[in-house]
């Protein structure tokens, strides 16, 4: 990194290659002098066949950025052909499931089945018999792997009691050959892989193209990032994936769109793009990032949203899409789409209210009925086509939605609602956590390590109290007061 003033103004390459640059989005994944592990062998990689990156550890070092290491792993790949698919349970995709709210009339790829394999006895035996060469059982990795996908010998030592564990063949992709066989990380060396892994009925005759392995690498520390993704000692620089400690796949693609938004708006001197928690799960996990810390690979789950049942996969575009089109990702007609979908649920949902039907001699209102759980919009349509207007699929769905689960939504937006104020209360970042009179020495020490930008991130730091987030309210008020009397 070349860095001017606490900025960054270029790269140099190991090839002496200068690019200047006013932002940088640094996604490293497991490069960060990785350590790759099989068994009893280890070797410098990034990833299987690819180089590590050295350098960028030292650089990012020098400038004052604290790392830490993480370990994870990853299963073995082997090859389709090899696979005996008879004795395996057919997993075929969902049909229906959207990915995108403009999908009508685009060309879709084909569906491709996984296949449900199982471990055994004999699975089982392989691997405890071979523990002492496994990296991790060994002592030679020390550091903390991923808690929600634990390696094959984690899980038969864990769980000692389970006679059999999942096997997923999950194809690499359309064009080739390749198959994850996920669920069996590892990092036993290549000669006891085959072995257990032909224990598996459907892998007897496996063809190993590429082994398990673990991989340890380096990460920044929490602390050290806001809520953009931009670094706290290295203005333009840009966090996104494992180097924030989170697991890969979805959680470090959701950060490389919001990493990529903000470099762009700093070039562009625009506000950063922060989500909340109530309106999305990326919000969610940034936020988390941002206040809890981590200690092991971070996993996004539903069940860390507090908002979750407003947080659904049916209104991700009247939740999120407004700020697509603010960020010139969305086009006018798309927008346009988006206002009359608003529109339409908005007016329909208050007008059902006030449609009554004689029921069983009393009078019961559209909206009423909706509630019901046998009741459906698309029924209610057939049976009242002279007040119901068919929307479509899509924006009837949101009616029905709306309505038959009104009190449970509204409970949560009143929640939103409530917290708001304090949520979105700014913290100046010339404010001084540490000169807060009254404020308990760990909350001082939990707010100076991790600069809390909102009052909203406070509340949310473990070891803040009820009690200090009022003492810092008040703090905080008169340092406001203070700041516009000057002014």
């Amino acid at each position: 990194l070349v860095i001017e003033d606490g900025r960054i103004v270029g790269l140099m390459t190991k090839e002496g290659i200068h690019f200047t640059c006013s932002t940088v989005i640094l996604s490293s994944g497991t490069f960060m002098r990785g350590l790759i592990h099989i068994g009893e062998n280890n070797y410098s990689g990034g990833r299987a066949g690819d180089q590590p990156s050295v350098g960028l550890s030292a650089s990012l070092e020098k400038y004052g950025v604290v790392l830490g290491r993480l370990k994870t792993g990853t299963p073995p790949r082997v090859h389709s052909r090899s696979i005996d698919y008879s004795v395996c349970e057919e997993q075929p995709g969902d049909e229906g499931i959207k990915f995108s709210f403009d999908e009508e009339g685009r060309e879709r790829l084909p569906q491709v089945s996984c296949h449900i394999a199982y471990t055994t006895q004999e699975t089982k035996d392989i691997i405890l018999r071979n523990l002492h060469r496994s990296a991790m059982y060994s002592g030679k990795i020390k550091c903390v792997g991923p808690r929600y996908c634990p390696s094959i010998e984690d899980k038969v030592v864990r769980f000692a009691d389970k006679e059999r564990h999942q096997v997923f063949l999950e194809p690499e992709g359309i064009n080739t050959d390749e198959v994850y066989v996920n669920g069996i990380s590892s990092s036993l060396p290549l000669d006891v892989q085959y072995e257990f892994i032909r224990s598996i009925p459907a892998l007897r005759h496996a063809e190993i193209m590429r082994p398990a392995y673990a991989i340890e690498y380096d990460y920044v520390l929490s602390g050290q990032m806001s809520a953009s993704l931009e670094s706290k000692q290295i203005e333009g620089l840009f966090y996104a994936g494992q180097i924030n400690g989170t697991t890969g796949y979805e959680e470090a693609a959701a950060q490389g769109l919001m990493a990529g938004i903000n470099a762009a708006n700093k070039i562009k001197g625009k506000e950063p793009l922060v989500l909340q928690r109530h309106e999305a799960y990326i919000g969610v996990m940034i936020d988390d990032l941002v206040t809890k810390g981590v200690t092991e690979p971070y996993r996004m789950f539903t069940s860390r949203a507090e908002h979750r049942l407003l947080l659904r996969q049916d209104n991700a575009d009247l939740r999120l899409r407004h700020y697509g089109y603010e960020q010139g990702l969305i086009s006018e007609e798309q927008y346009a789409r988006l206002m009359l979908k608003k529109a339409a649920v908005e007016l329909e949902t208050v007008r059902l209210h006030k449609i009554f039907k004689q029921i069983d001699g009393k009078g019961v209102t559209i909206a009423q009925l909706l509630c019901r759980p046998e009741s459906t919009y698309e029924a209610l349509l057939l049976k009242y086509p002279d007040v119901l207007v068919d929307y479509g699929a899509e924006i009837n769905f949101q009616i029905e939605l709306n309505l038959k689960y009104a009190g449970y939504i509204q409970r949560q937006q009143s929640e939103v609602s409530r917290l708001s104020h304090v949520e979105n209360i700014k913290i100046p970042s010339t404010f001084n956590f540490g000169e807060v009179v009254g404020l308990r020495r760990e909350a001082k020490e939990k707010l100076l390590k991790h600069g809390p930008t909102t009052m909203g991130q406070v509340s949310r730091i473990s070891g803040v109290s009820p009690a200090d987030l009022t003492v810092l309210l008040i703090a905080l008020t008169k340092a406001t007061k203070v700041v516009s009397l000057h002014k």
